[in-house]
């Protein structure tokens, strides 16, 4: 299980050559992702949502709170956690002249798979990301869906139990945000834990079990899409945001 307790992320920000304010991009967030679960996090841009998510992945240190996988924290256990995590993020680049099929080799190698396994496992990925007709192209002349594709797996290449994914499907075709929503349900379906960040709400009432929708650093509801929609009285969940922000858009 994945626990997120209190935790705070303050930053600085200089406004002039005198003058510097400190301000929280989160602020005492807690919620827990079980074994399984497909937890969404929701919220506008500067809501907070990818600095937590590189907290939980251990890239940045919280200035208070903690995070504990399987009651491990981050920093007795960096190395051992971050071994059991996929991390997926937008700011991430890949090496544009090698392939998809050489990223892969290289990042199954980096986290000690045997070659009898990484080959195996790379079959298994190149079939569940529909990757068989550029797997040798070099990266920097894949479309925006590929190349997406290929961050996701060299993610996942080392078959991690945990996977924290930063709007995967921002900016893609219709095909390719399939591909990826499907692979998110598989993964869902052999109990894998994951965070799911996204913008669009649609998508994330088709595949959340649970929401944590984010404003301005903080929580304003955790709970099912059901559940918040019952709450709010709304019937989707980009209404049911819009009327705990009291109608303000924040984006």
């Amino acid at each position: 299980m994945l626990e997120v307790k209190n935790i705070t992320k303050e930053f600085e920000k200089k406004i002039s050559q005198k003058e510097t304010i400190k301000f929280l991009a989160d602020d005492d967030i807690s919620f827990e992702a079980k074994e399984g679960e497909v937890v969404g996090i929701l919220g506008p841009n500067g809501a907070g949502k990818t600095t937590l998510l590189r907290m939980i992945a251990g890239i940045m240190n919280p200035t208070s709170g903690e995070v504990l996988v399987d009651g491990k924290n981050h920093k007795d256990n960096s190395i051992e956690i971050k071994k059991d995590i996929a991390f997926l993020t937008g700011n991430t680049k890949l090496y544009k002249d090698i392939s998809p099929y050489e990223l892969l080799k290289m990042c199954g190698e980096y986290y000690g798979l045997s070659k009898d396994e990484l080959d195996s496992r790379i079959d298994e990925i190149i079939k569940k990301f529909d990757m068989e007709s550029f797997k040798h192209q070099r990266i920097d002349t894949l479309s925006t869906g590929q190349y997406q594709r290929t961050s996701i797996s060299r993610c996942v290449v080392h078959d991690p139990k945990y996977y924290i994914l930063d709007e995967p499907t921002s900016g893609l075709d219709v095909i390719s945000s399939k591909v990826i929503i499907d692979f998110v349900k598989e993964a869902k379906a052999n109990k894998k834990t994951i965070l799911y960040s996204t913008h669009y709400m649609e998508e994330a009432e088709n595949i959340c079990d649970k929401i944590v929708m984010i404003n301005k650093g903080k929580v304003i509801i955790i709970g099912t899409p059901e559940e918040i929609r019952k709450k709010t009285k709304t019937t989707n969940l980009r209404d049911s945001f819009f009327a705990l922000i009291g109608g303000e858009n924040n984006e």
